[in-house]
């Protein structure tokens, strides 16, 4: 390898392929890291200097495809709404589709799915169907919603890991988004034990003043979060049909579930045999967790 005069290996060139090659390596060792990495340590990782990596971080953050939060660096949700976008046309979308149409005949209303945004405690909405009426709920693809007073969004919290619901809920501002948003921790956490006793979530006028919406879980392996899925619309037309709903999205939400998990194990089988035959043992498994004991949060 050519020096330069001080003796040592030139630094790595911040631009062209190389960036590019780093700023991909950068994405995977961050994807792979729910607690974020330290510049050391993507440093290490990515055996690139610091002073090129910072030069990479930083328009990342700015654009907020990254968090930088306590000297750490965390995936942001820019990123998240590119992979909601992605995911929508891609293959979990193609693979629980078939079951957010299915939802949608038997609804007659306007269906989504929704995904954990981590990094921005939120839940982006990766895929939907407009109903058929004139006035209609309408999610965007790739839109961002608040966890605490959405009926996909306590889906996603309910059945989050402890770490990051204790996190949540330490953490979070319940701000009022309409009269009936709920507002109080201890509020909050009764009606996320809720959701995990019944594996469903109700939302009447609480990001909106006359919207409705009704959620359950999408598991994949291991018994593991991995979406929610919603029927939403007009409250003055959702709410009085919530108990004709309720059976249907559970069915609809449990299939998709088995589904997702046996995806998951077809992926694991492009990578790693032996991987493999250990998710299709679990995917064939109930993929519905155990309720988990309640946290105890002041309000």
């Amino acid at each position: 390898m050519p020096k330069n005069s001080s003796g040592r290996p030139p630094a790595r060139e911040t631009t062209g392929p190389r960036s590019l090659t780093r700023l991909l390596g950068l994405f995977d060792a961050l994807a792979k890291s729910s607690n974020g990495l330290t510049l050391a340590e993507l440093n290490s990782l990515l055996e690139s200097p610091k002073s090129s990596l910072l030069n990479l971080l930083r328009p990342l953050v700015a654009e907020g495809y990254l968090n930088h939060d306590n000297g750490r660096y965390r995936l942001g949700p820019t990123i998240f709404r590119l992979a909601g976008n992605i995911m929508s046309v891609w293959n979990f979308s193609n693979v629980i589709r078939p079951y957010l149409e299915e939802l949608a005949q038997r609804s007659h209303e306007s269906v989504y799915i929704g995904v954990l945004d981590r990094a921005g405690k939120a839940i982006t909405y990766v895929d939907s169907i407009d109903s058929p009426h004139a006035v209609r709920y309408s999610v965007p693809i790739g839109g961002v919603r608040p966890l605490y007073c959405t009926a996909a969004g306590r889906i996603l919290l309910a059945f989050a890991d402890e770490e990051f619901q204790e996190e949540y809920l330490r953490t979070t501002k319940l701000e009022a988004q309409t009269e009936r948003t709920l507002t109080t921790r201890k509020g909050l956490r009764a009606e996320l034990d809720k959701v995990i006793r019944t594996r469903v979530s109700v939302s009447i006028g609480e990001m909106f003043p006359e919207s409705a919406a009704i959620a359950a879980p999408i598991f994949g392996a291991n018994g593991k979060i991995v979406a929610a899925m919603a029927v939403g619309g007009p409250s003055q037309r959702l709410q009085p049909k919530l108990d004709v709903l309720m059976p249907i999205i559970a069915d609809v939400a449990t299939r998709a579930s088995g589904i997702a998990a046996r995806g998951a194990a077809q992926a694991d089988a492009q990578l790693d045999p032996v991987v493999a035959g250990v998710s299709a043992g679990t995917a064939a498994k109930a993929v519905v967790p155990a309720p988990r004991p309640r946290l105890a949060v002041s309000d």
